[in-house]
């Protein structure tokens, strides 16, 4: 079954995309939901007009998120989280985490487009997350938890 994506399905693709399913999945998750709608010739025809004329908008939100990757990619992130004893945390760091040490910086993102590779972050040292900033710019972030002086 094809289907086009009116908004991002995690794992499967971005709005606008035109994928192919199983058909319970399209039928039962993805249409009731409003996540998809069928892919008709006309709907593919409609979808066509409007990414042409959206081409030159998006080029310019991909500039701007391009000029952010490129702010990112310069900063520093240290996360001070409790630790015990050697290097083990109390608790993890999360991606919420992350993006809160973001907003402090002064570059606000969502948490759900962040991803800490390996999951929660359970350890002091240095780590890697992936920060989608649009579906075409996506910039590797360095940070590192160092443990609370209190």
């Amino acid at each position: 079954m094809e289907l086009i994506l009116k908004q991002d399905v995690e794992h499967l693709g971005f709005k606008d995309d035109v994928v192919k399913v199983k058909n319970g999945f399209g039928r039962n998750y993805l249409i009731p939901r409003g996540m998809a709608t069928m892919a008709t010739p006309s709907a593919k025809k409609v979808l066509e007009e409007n990414l042409r004329q959206r081409a030159h908008k998006e080029k310019k939100i991909v500039d701007g998120a391009t000029k952010t990757a490129e702010a990112l990619k310069t900063l520093d992130i240290k996360i001070s989280a409790k630790a015990g004893a050697g290097d083990k945390l109390f608790g993890s760091v999360t991606n919420m985490d992350l993006a809160a040490a973001l907003e402090k910086e002064g570059h606000e993102i969502e948490k759900k487009f962040i991803s800490i590779q390996g999951g929660s972050v359970k350890r002091t040292g240095p780590y890697n997350a992936q920060i989608r900033l649009h579906r075409d710019v996506v910039v590797d972030l360095a940070f590192e938890v160092v443990a609370s002086k209190s």
